[in-house]
């Protein structure tokens, strides 16, 4: 009887510990109804109002550093185009640091899908080589870095010297990255299209690498990043921990795929945070984003 009257009166003294309310994230209305800056150049690399770049140069004669920036919107135009990335870019050439904002046809625009998003993102960062010195531009160490499905392509761009001659994505001469920071990506397509639960869901992917053909059985063999590594060069991922559209384990699993392959490959959670802070300049994910491309660039 004393042990039960004890152990109520250890429930009734025992302080309730309430778990932490969960992070207020932010939402693309949070980013994109705010005042927008504008690129001091936009180039064309094709006729499609899609195939431009737009240049974000700093003040001063440069030469400037520079970083090659992809979006996102799940490989589709009528989600997302490089005008999406416009806070970000804004806030490097702020820092001294010029932006290579690239855009390219999606997989629901005439042209997108395979070859054609693909060969849109090369070309559009192979017309940096071209215009570097047009913007003061230094080339000597390139760091891209991309959003979400641009985190896909980012990689990408920086495996294209392994895709073989026979694919219509090689190129015998594409442009170096040195090193790739990807946030909330997705490199992996055979996983992303396993995965119902991502935000990009599974019926774009299909659309992203085509139609399987006697003449090219494996359409994962030139367009899925774990396929053409090692990479050979630093890969580093920014994840929130939090993000609702890009599952978590789509990083660690990437990372842990490089780093088999022999690649250096780094991933860095960032709390409280989810996908649409990967590209807000004020956030702890986007401070990291750039403290990653700031020692990449030395």
């Amino acid at each position: 009887m004393i042990r039960l009257a004890f152990l109520a009166l250890a429930a009734i003294s025992t302080p309730v510990i309430a778990e932490p309310p969960a992070p207020k994230l932010l939402t693309w209305p949070d980013l994109v109804k705010r005042p927008k800056p504008s690129p001091d150049a936009t180039i064309a690399y094709g006729p499609d109002q899609m195939q431009k770049v737009d240049v974000w140069r700093p003040k001063g004669k440069g030469p400037f550093p520079v970083v090659v920036m992809v979006h996102g919107g799940c490989w589709t135009t009528s989600i997302a185009d490089r005008s999406l990335m416009n806070w970000v870019a804004d806030d490097l050439r702020t820092d001294g640091i010029a932006v290579w904002n690239i855009d390219y046809r999606g997989v629901d625009r005439a042209g997108g899908g395979y070859p054609g998003s693909f060969e849109d993102a090369a070309k559009a960062t192979d017309a940096l080589t071209a215009n570097a010195a047009t913007f003061s531009l230094d080339t000597r160490r390139i760091v891209a870095i991309g959003h979400s499905a641009g985190g896909h392509l980012a990689l990408w761009l920086a495996a294209r010297a392994k895709i073989p001659a026979a694919s219509p994505l090689h190129s015998s001469a594409p442009l170096r990255i040195d090193h790739v920071i990807s946030l909330g990506g997705l490199p992996d397509l055979e996983v992303t299209a396993a995965t119902p639960a991502n935000g990009c869901g599974t019926e774009v992917v299909a659309k992203l690498v085509g139609t399987p053909s006697a003449a090219r059985a494996d359409v994962y063999a030139d367009t899925s990043v774990p396929r053409l590594l090692p990479l050979g060069i630093a890969q580093e991922l920014v994840n929130g921990r939090e993000d609702r559209i890009i599952p978590f384990p789509f990083a660690t699993d990437y990372v842990a795929k490089a780093k088999t392959a022999g690649d250096t490959a780094l991933l860095h959670t960032i709390p409280a945070t989810g996908h649409v802070e990967l590209v807000a300049p004020e956030t702890a994910a986007w401070a990291e984003a750039k403290r990653l491309i700031a020692a990449a660039l030395k």
